[in-house]
């Protein structure tokens, strides 16, 4: 399965937009003078035992979490952010920000302009970090949950500003749980690869991107980022196949930006390379060749050459760069484990503790 990264183009939005395949959504909940950790401030809400108790809930939900949801205009583009703590971050997707550092942020209370700066940006994980220079007051930061506690069938909000048309709710379920979906590079995403991703039903659109999803217990679970692709439309967006990067993640990485200004503990493996993905004589992908080792790397130190084609780590084939990376995500640094490979047409294995990206 493929997935591409969305954000809006800045234009109006007409009828035939909403046939755009691309992606994302958001959302998210707290008092006034919350950091973005999940604590009993957040009382989870009782099961709806009615639908007029279900409607009551997504309006309580919706009323409680809108004014932590933004729009963020970067550049000519559109996308969501969620406010991450009462000092001004505001939590993103990388491919959202793109390579700017000024941004033009518009919050619900309030549909003047506010000023932001760049504080990080985290592409392997397609996450970053803004902060408003001035915050105003009543600003809303959301509460995060456990990704851990995410079931399948639970009913999620996504909440955003899909093809510019901002404060936008949409809802579904979590359709899956520890999904590792790959990013395209072109149109404006990262290329990350990035495991545990929730899977969502709720429609997600352009300019959803860096938004939340969010549980009816006013918990954002996840930031929406990417939409499944379908090859079978043209590569056109999989209807109610949507990806958010789980709470948790979102919260590791936000609070080493704010404390650090920048990711000292990823938690992602690395074997030290750079590769290329082979095909065999039908073009079919076949491997992924090393093009190049870092000194000193995990690679390196595994007796692994420019020129090798990798064709497994561990139990998991490799037929691809896209595939190794997805092979890495499913790993951490500090573990053993095997690579198999090709060098001058013979099969070879090496052992190899992993890295950190």
């Amino acid at each position: 399965m493929s997935a591409s990264p969305g954000r809006a183009p800045r234009r109006a939005v007409r009828a035939a937009a909403l046939a755009c395949c691309a992606v994302l959504a958001a959302g998210c909940f707290g008092p006034a003078a919350r950091t973005g950790a999940d604590t009993a401030a957040a009382t989870p809400a009782a099961a709806p035992a009615s639908a007029v108790d279900l409607e009551g809930q997504y309006l309580k939900v919706i009323g409680a979490v809108l004014p932590s949801v933004v729009q963020i205009q970067a550049g000519d583009g559109l996308g969501s952010g969620v406010v991450y703590d009462d000092a001004g971050h505001i939590v993103t997707n990388a491919h959202v920000v793109g390579s700017e550092r000024t941004f033009q942020v518009t919050t619900a209370q309030d549909r003047r302009p506010l000023t932001a700066r760049l504080v990080s940006s985290y592409p392997e994980q397609d996450l970053a970090v803004i902060r408003l220079d001035r915050p105003p007051g009543g600003l809303r930061p959301a509460v995060f949950g456990d990704s851990g506690k995410v079931r399948v069938g639970q009913i999620v909000l996504a909440m955003g500003s899909p093809l510019g048309l901002s404060s936008s709710v949409t809802q579904g379920i979590v359709s899956a749980t520890g999904r590792t979906v790959s990013e395209g590079s072109g149109g404006g995403g990262t290329g990350a690869t990035i495991a545990d991703m929730v899977q969502t039903s709720a429609a997600i659109n352009p300019g959803n991107s860096g938004g939340a999803l969010v549980g009816l217990d006013g918990r954002v679970v996840g930031i929406p980022t990417l939409a499944a692709t379908d090859p079978d439309l043209g590569g056109g967006a999989a209807p109610g196949i949507g990806f958010a990067i789980p709470a948790s993640m979102v919260r590791t990485v936000a609070d080493q930006i704010i404390a650090k200004g920048r990711v000292v503990d990823s938690g992602r493996a690395a074997l030290g390379i750079t590769a290329r993905t082979v095909v065999d004589d039908r073009y079919r992908p076949a491997g992924a060749a090393v093009v190049t080792v870092l000194g000193g790397g995990p690679a390196a130190g595994a007796g692994l050459r420019p020129g090798d084609v990798i064709t497994r780590l561990g139990d998991r084939p490799v037929t691809s760069v896209t595939s190794l990376s997805e092979a890495l995500a499913a790993g951490r640094p500090g573990q053993r484990t095997t690579v198999t490979y090709q060098r001058d047409g013979a099969e070879g294995t090496a052992e190899v503790t992993l890295g950190e990206q």
